[in-house]
């Protein structure tokens, strides 16, 4: 019995963990959609600025997708803002 409450705690751990990484992806998203129409940069003009594919920003604005810094990078310059900047929680 200890087991198996211990396999559940383990998988509580690994969906809490999960749910938050959710969040923090669709907090980024909203944070992309809103400085790219800041821009009014539609997602393909933004993917040809930053060198990705658009199908790509898409799925980085509907938190399908968790992004590498390098990416990160890339969009903020083709934003023409601060990593930090696009970072910045409200």
């Amino acid at each position: 019995m200890l087991t198996i409450v211990c396999r559940l705690l383990v998988c509580s751990i690994v969906a809490l963990r999960t749910w938050k990484m959710c969040d923090i992806l669709k907090i980024f998203g909203e944070r992309v959609r809103e400085e790219r129409n800041k821009k009014h940069l539609s997602q393909e003009d933004l993917a040809d600025k930053a060198g990705l594919h658009r199908t790509y920003i898409g799925m980085i604005e509907r938190a399908e997708k968790n992004i590498t810094l390098k990416n990160i990078h890339r969009i903020a310059n083709a934003l023409d803002i601060s990593i930090t900047e696009l970072l910045k929680l409200k």
